[in-house]
């Protein structure tokens, strides 16, 4: 069976008050038991999230020496800013998927630049609650 870290950056556990119209009205608990459910025990997922950049490289190092198949990583806001992501990034043997739950390229001109995303294999973007279950399957075919 594979086996998946999926990681979650800064504010993605305020889904659901945080620009509801923009992210939707599920948390990020949500978004978890939808994407389980629809995978529905055929990948083994170990899902992180935290607010601190420093957290985030940590535990992307730590996946070094872990047996997963791929990593996808929502980095959130620091997906514009964060060299230190992107490094870490480029150490994984495994491919990366970077993710994000809205269309970035409609938004905000700050939000077109995806620093972390020159270090991924991929890239998925705008597709709401269905970003996980999407990301994940691209890696099982």
């Amino acid at each position: 069976m594979k086996k998946m870290l999926i990681i979650n950056g800064p504010n993605l556990n305020m889904l659901g008050q945080r620009e509801p119209e923009v992210y939707g009205k599920e948390t990020l608990d949500d978004l978890i038991q939808y994407t389980e459910a629809k995978i529905n025990g055929t990948v083994k997922l170990d899902w992180y999230q935290s607010n601190l950049e420093g957290e985030l490289v940590t535990r992307i190092q730590k996946a070094c020496s872990e047996d997963f198949d791929a990593v996808i990583i929502n980095p959130g806001g620091y997906a514009h800013t964060s060299v230190a992501i992107h490094d870490a990034l480029k150490i994984l043997k495994i491919p990366v998927i970077e993710v994000h739950l809205s269309q970035v390229y409609k938004r905000e001109e700050f939000r077109h630049t995806l620093l972390t995303a020159k270090a991924a294999t991929a890239i998925m973007t705008g597709f709401g609650k269905q970003t996980y279950y999407v990301a994940i399957n691209s890696q099982l075919h």
